[in-house]
């Protein structure tokens, strides 16, 4: 619980100013340009913060291993908090100029550090915790945080922008949900700073089986897992970004219906993950990774240009029908099993390192270039959507290709994992 209430107060953060970026960002911070180069521009600001994560996965991965998995745990949220509350007092261009949009990349920099040393401490923390046949179901925890701050997010976004007039949010409305994230971080500290690291861990610095450069050790003689793990999150990670953050944009310049209708269904397809996530992982702890992995990926590449068609027919019900079908079965079914499956990968002297610079890397590689790429095709298919699906396809055959060639690993031991050797 503790780490899913930290994961979720970070992920409110990152996924805040995702949200922003496709809705407010470009007229705010980008208002001397055209607005689809405005858009652009927003998104590549987004994409800043994937760009910065392998580097906190980098550097966390080593202290993780090295010192323990609460330290950097502690360490990541009190960066997310302040780089969040940050943004939230920022001049906007026509305050600063260009002073304004290069301040918002630093601290969507500073974001992005702080999520790539979040996520493989808060999956370790419950993966390393939990009974051998339940590891799925612990992992899931911190995966939950994932559409719970997409949630926590989108309806307080939308709760501040509904509570008043377009003009005051553009003004200043815009601000509060960046600064609540500081009363959020408060609370997440006061929890993390109660957990101990998992005996697993402990067991194994007492053994002395804690190399003294794990990030060297991990890209030295496991490079195989490492690259399996990259591979399987191309699609999860493109899937959800193109349906929660590019879908938003897609339909506020389409003209079929406006970005409220996208904002609503993102909220309900959030509040449906903090079950449909545990449920495909507790599917995965009986039927084994793969099974649910390669399900996903697969529906997911033939799903997401009905996804787009349902989008195009500005029909609130289809568009929510849409969301929840792509990310509730077909992402959810990846993401669920994600956070056990990337941790037997890695044995626990190296398992910081490996699970983190995998999920991060691939993360840079899919969804934070994804928007920028998906806006850049819509441009140039003139408004259609089967470019985009064509993208999104080639993610998929990687995903495919890498979940096949994954060892199973659901029914061995959490210390008799080792990984492959490269």
């Amino acid at each position: 619980m503790a780490s899913l209430v930290g994961t979720t107060i970070e992920w409110y953060d990152f996924y805040l100013y995702a949200t922003a970026s496709a809705m407010i960002f470009g007229p705010l911070f980008f208002s001397d340009v055209d607005p689809a180069a405005g858009v652009l521009a927003s998104f590549a600001t987004y994409a800043a913060g994937f760009g910065a994560r392998p580097i906190g996965a980098l550097v966390a991965g080593h202290f993780g291993d090295q010192v323990g998995r609460r330290t950097v745990l502690v360490a990541s949220l009190l960066l997310m908090g302040v780089a969040t509350a940050a943004v939230g007092v920022l001049p906007t261009y026509p305050q600063a100029g260009l002073l304004a949009p290069a301040l918002l990349v630093v601290m969507r920099l500073v974001q992005g550090l702080a999520v790539g040393a979040e996520w493989g401490g808060a999956v370790l923390m419950s993966v390393e915790h939990s009974p051998d046949r339940r590891r799925g179901l612990f992992g899931s925890f911190p995966q939950i945080g994932s559409p719970a701050g997409m949630l926590l997010a989108s309806a307080i976004f939308a709760g501040v922008r509904g509570s008043m007039d377009a003009q005051t949010f553009l003004a200043w409305g815009w601000r509060v949900p960046f600064l609540i994230s500081l009363v959020l971080v408060g609370l997440g500290l006061a929890i993390r700073l109660g957990l101990d690291d998992p005996p697993v861990y402990q067991q194994a610095r007492r053994l002395d089986e804690i190399p003294r450069r794990p990030v060297v050790e991990v890209l030295r003689t496991r490079r195989r897992n490492l690259w399996l793990t990259i591979g399987m999150r191309m699609s999860q990670n493109a899937l959800y970004v193109l349906c929660t953050t590019f879908a938003l944009t897609y339909l506020a310049h389409g003209g079929a219906a406006d970005a409220g209708a996208g904002l609503t269904a993102v909220i309900i397809a959030s509040a449906i993950g903090l079950v449909s996530t545990p449920l495909w992982a507790v599917v995965s702890d009986r039927v084994g990774r793969r099974p649910v992995y390669l399900a996903g990926a697969v529906g997911a590449a033939i799903f997401m240009i009905v996804f787009f068609l349902l989008l195009d027919t500005g029909s609130p019900p289809l568009i929510v029908l849409g969301m929840v079908v792509a990310v509730n079965v077909f992402h959810d079914a990846m993401y669920g099993p994600q956070a056990a499956w990337f941790s037997e990968l890695f044995a626990t002297g190296v398992r910081y390192s490996g699970a983190s610079i995998g999920y991060q890397f691939g993360s840079v590689l899919s969804g934070g270039t994804a928007p920028l790429i998906a806006a850049a095709l819509l441009l140039v298919g003139r408004g259609g959507p089967w470019l985009i699906w064509g993208y999104f396809l080639l993610l998929s055959v990687i995903t495919i290709v890498a979940t096949v060639l994954a060892p199973e690993t659901h029914r061995v031991p959490i210390a008799d994992q080792k990984g492959a050797p490269a």
